[in-house]
């Protein structure tokens, strides 16, 4: 039976799970969500509640990049892997990245678009990045360190022919694509829970009440009934960021040759009630639903939503276990790792030995005492002669080890001379380089001054347009972008940019999506609106907002 303790970590918010495999049974021991002020302690608390003390423990990578080179099929293992590693230092080189301070690992597939290559899924991360991960657990047995969006497909339920997409919103959202059962890409997307966690917290002062609000809170469908005012007390922080994904999500998935069947949703937005019903909404043929661990099966005594809250924890267990990409393992390994578990293997502890008794200590002494008293009157035993062709060949391998580090150690000082004499005219080169670019520096000051100049004509002439065109603009884009049930009663240009706009309609999901395309299409800025009030079927509200 083994063990693992899967930990995921983003500001504030700590996910853990420990899940044991016996066979292939697989179970989670315990779980829990943490908020925490200092890591340090929080991730003790863990431990302990958890005990997990020698447990191995599995942590999710942060800050990672990924990379999409094309290798040919029929290179052999070799010369697949020095071919990855040159196309890796040529993206290094390309954008003034430094090869030594990135630690990178790949996974292949077979590539969709050309079936004559390999399709290399290119994953790697700032060894700084990595150090600072591991310093809260410096104490504990970290045994994996793998991207979120590669051990998240995990617990996922994959079947043979079914490409799936998985959405996971977590504080910033990734979107993992799987065919055939392997990843195949991974978008990041800067909206995720963070953005609606910490737009509730500006209210309520309470990380920890912004997610259970988040959790509580529940969408209404176009198909629904229509909500209360106070049941959408929050939405407004809710709904921007959904939007804002799953448009990402379309736009993405249209210009893909990789067709859709089934869209997994997991993370901290997934537990917002009828989340699955909204995205549905907007992917008529793709299947969505919630992410649940393939291996937790629905019943009265288990509430799947708790699981669900800590699925990328319970991935990342699976990843220590063994599950998934085991090449996709960022953590370092050391000598000392590989004698632990050749020790654990094989049931061994180091320390102090209860049978090392004053008889062997005896035994030992003696064994060393006959090593260097070696009485050649009465002639050498076999034992004896062992021990004398081992001492000579110790010193003949101590003289030619000596021999060799004086050669070494002479070649070192000719390579330093020639360092020293190339360092030099280094030296010298860059000397006539900086004069070069206190040369150019002048010009360019010249230049930038006539620059700032056209620049300042020009905005003076393009404000003079905008503030012509600014309101028929505002016209036409609302015009164009207006959502059907929606119908305006005045528009008012109250100063030079502010804009008043009273609209009503029956329903009042639809006057909440027409303030959100305002933002997020930029028809308006610093949008603002009332609440909302009821007026026989119809629903009446004022948003206000400023020219961009």
């Amino acid at each position: 039976m083994s063990s693992c303790l899967g930990i995921y970590i983003e500001p504030n918010i700590i996910k853990y799970a420990k899940v044991t495999k016996e066979r292939d049974i697989l179970v989670v021991n315990s779980f829990g969500i943490k908020f925490y002020d200092k890591i340090g302690e929080a991730i003790k608390q863990i431990i302990s509640d958890t005990y997990s003390y020698k447990v191995p423990i599995s942590i999710n990578l942060s800050e990672e990049t990924y990379q999409y080179f094309s290798m040919f099929s029929l290179l052999n293992k070799n010369d697949l892997k020095k071919a990855i590693e040159t196309e890796f230092e040529s993206f290094c080189a390309e954008r003034g990245y430094n090869r030594n301070a990135l630690e990178s690992r790949y996974a292949l597939v077979n590539d969709l678009d050309d079936k004559e290559k390999i399709k290399v899924v290119h994953v790697s991360a700032n060894k700084n990045t990595i150090s600072t991960i591991m310093q809260p657990f410096t104490e504990y047995n970290v045994s994996t360190i793998s991207p979120i969006s590669v051990s998240i497909s995990n617990i996922a339920n994959l079947k043979e022919k079914e490409n799936i997409l998985i959405i996971n919103m977590e504080e910033k959202t990734t979107l993992t694509t799987i065919v055939d059962n392997k990843i195949y890409s991974v978008e990041k997307l800067e909206e995720g829970s963070s953005d609606v966690l910490n737009s509730i917290n500006k209210k309520e002062n309470s990380y920890s009440k912004a997610y259970e609000i988040c959790k509580n809170s529940t969408i209404y469908t176009m198909e629904g009934k229509e909500l209360q005012d106070e049941a959408n007390e929050y939405l407004e922080d809710i709904m921007p960021t959904l939007y804002k994904i799953v448009s990402s999500v379309q736009e993405i998935l249209s210009s893909s040759t990789v067709k859709i069947d089934r869209i997994y949703l997991t993370g901290t937005l997934s537990v917002i009630n009828n989340i699955d019903l909204y995205f549905q909404e907007f992917f008529k043929t793709e299947k969505c639903e919630i992410l649940k661990p393939f291996f937790i099966k629905d019943s009265l005594k288990i509430n799947m939503k708790d699981y669900i809250e800590v699925n990328s924890a319970i991935s990342l267990a699976l990843q220590g276990l063994e599950y998934g990409l085991k090449d996709m393992n960022f953590k370092e390994k050391k000598w000392k790792d590989d004698l632990n578990n050749i020790l654990e293997r094989f049931n061994i502890t180091i320390g102090k030995d209860e049978d090392d008794t004053k008889e062997n200590k005896g035994v030992l002494s003696s064994n060393l005492s006959k090593f260097f008293k070696l009485d050649f009157k009465r002639g050498l035993d076999a034992t004896e002669r062992w021990m004398l062709r081992t001492a000579c060949g110790i010193l003949f391998l101590t003289v030619i080890y000596s021999a060799f580090s004086m050669y070494l150690n002479y070649s070192i000082n000719i390579k330093n001379i020639q360092v020293l004499e190339v360092e030099q005219d280094t030296l010298a080169q860059i000397s006539a380089v900086d004069s070069d670019i206190k040369r150019i520096n002048n010009k360019t000051s010249e230049y930038e001054e006539l620059t700032e100049n056209l620049k300042n004509i020009r905005a003076q002439v393009e404000e003079e347009t905008k503030n012509k065109k600014a309101i028929p603009n505002l016209l036409t884009k609302i015009m164009f972008s207006i959502p059907q049930g929606v119908q305006l009663t005045s528009i008012e240009n109250t100063s030079e940019n502010h804009i008043i706009i009273n609209a009503q309609s029956e329903k009042y999901e639809q006057l909440g999506y027409f303030k959100v395309i305002l933002k997020t299409q930029g028809i308006l800025n610093d949008v603002v609106s009332t609440a909302g009030t009821k007026d026989g079927d119809l629903v009446k509200f004022t948003v206000e907002g400023v020219l961009p």
